[in-house]
């Protein structure tokens, strides 16, 4: 029998390990899925922690409840992947596989940046991991006012909108705690404006003017002085605050780095960005924030990239040539408060256009507009997450941004 081995059983990992269950005999491959713990994180969800919107109840759930049956759960933190042998290491033992899909994900540097990690959790603050959510939304509820800054570390970061919806969102909670008017409220960035696309980003920057929220770009963090509070940019730029919210730097897993299976001291694997296979190395194939296409690292990529890649490994076992299907497509909403959201939809080289979707004219959801409909899908898509994504159920959308809706210049 060949043996399938998946590193992470996260979004990514639990998704195509349940599609690939479905296509590969049980009788002639058996899949084995590894991960550190039992715990599976809805991550969309921690932005809503700090607002008191969704508690830690809302977000996390055993990963055993979406793993399907026929596959092996493995709960154990890898530690080698030895390329030549084709063996993966893990604290509990070693596995040995034919091919092997990386869906380790990224996790946060806190590290990295200096005097981060004796702020954190004191006027520091991130919302990209449980324990930091929990924590930002009691600095959030005893914020009297003062000036609250948002700043990115570094790029690329997983769900690069979300930085975006925090913002919006402070603006939201505290008018309606009624001190509005006692917070300033800044986005500092190393992006030379508010997100990466032109016509995306001229949409958010003018959802902040609204708001009254302030912008600062092209700052590169590399210090944060929490007992004067303020951080400290490469070229000497300072900003202050009273309230500190940092997106950490993104890095991949340990473990690929020592076994010189990531392309950098950054951890994440050079993959082929139309095929979803590893480039240096055969018999591996990549999925999730793990890779570095050159598109954001949000759900929605794992989810449409997943269709590819998963067809690709079945060719690739039957001999076939792989195809080149994948486009980039991600798609995102983006809270702005008040009960509203905006959408936007791309791929590798189409920015955001407005438009409805995904049905052209009826939507029901609309493209770099704020609506309630776009609200309400954000929040729906917790259900669908839980109960459709991760299962690795068809999905009737196409894994290619479509054109049909959108409005060309």
């Amino acid at each position: 029998m060949k043996r399938l081995v998946i590193l992470g059983a996260g979004c990514a990992g639990t998704m195509v390990a349940n599609k690939l269950r479905k296509r590969l005999s049980p009788t002639d491959w058996s899949i084995t899925l590894i991960d550190r713990d039992d715990k599976h994180i809805y991550q969309p969800g921690l932005l809503f922690i700090p607002f008191g919107m969704y508690g830690a109840q809302d977000v996390i759930r055993s990963r055993r409840e979406f793993i399907g049956k026929g596959i092996d759960f493995i709960e154990a933190e890898i530690t080698g992947l030895d390329l030549e042998q084709k063996i993966v290491t893990t604290a509990k033992g070693k596995i040995a596989y034919d091919k092997v899909i990386i869906a380790t994900g990224v996790g946060l540097a806190y590290e990295d940046i200096d005097g981060l990690v004796e702020a954190q959790g004191k006027n520091a603050f991130d919302f990209y991991s449980l324990q930091g959510a929990i924590a930002l939304a009691e600095a959030m509820k005893s914020f009297s006012g003062g000036k609250l800054v948002l700043d990115i570390a570094e790029i690329p970061f997983k769900c690069p909108v979300a930085p975006l919806e925090f913002i919006y969102l402070a603006d939201w909670f505290f008018s309606e705690r009624g001190i509005r008017d006692k917070v300033e409220i800044r986005l500092v960035t190393p992006l030379p404006g508010a997100f990466t696309k032109p016509k995306a980003t001229e949409f958010f920057t003018k959802v902040a003017q609204e708001k009254n929220i302030l912008i600062t770009p092209n700052f590169d963090l590399v210090e944060v002085q929490g007992k004067e509070n303020k951080i400290i940019a490469g070229n000497g730029a300072e900003e202050s605050f009273d309230l500190l919210v940092v997106i950490p730097p993104n890095v991949g897993s340990r473990f690929l780095v020592d076994s010189k299976v990531a392309m950098n001291e950054v951890g994440y694997v050079h993959t082929d960005k139309q095929t979803l296979k590893a480039v240096q190395h055969p018999d591996m194939f990549v999925i999730g924030d793990g890779a570095d296409l050159p598109t954001s690292k949000a759900g929605s990529v794992a989810h449409f990239s997943a269709e590819v890649m998963v067809e690709n490994l079945i060719r690739e076992i039957n001999g076939e040539e792989l195809r080149p299907d994948f486009d980039g497509h991600a798609n995102c909403f983006i809270e702005t408060g008040f009960n509203k959201a905006a959408l936007i939809d791309f791929n590798y080289t189409q920015e955001p256009l407005p438009g409805t979707f995904p049905l052209p004219g009826l939507g029901p959801f609309s493209l770099l507009r704020e609506t309630k409909m776009n609200h309400w899908g954000k929040l729906v898509f917790k259900w669908f997450y839980w109960n459709k994504l991760i299962t690795g159920e068809e999905v009737p959308l196409d894994h290619n941004m479509l054109y049909a809706g959108k409005i060309r210049d």
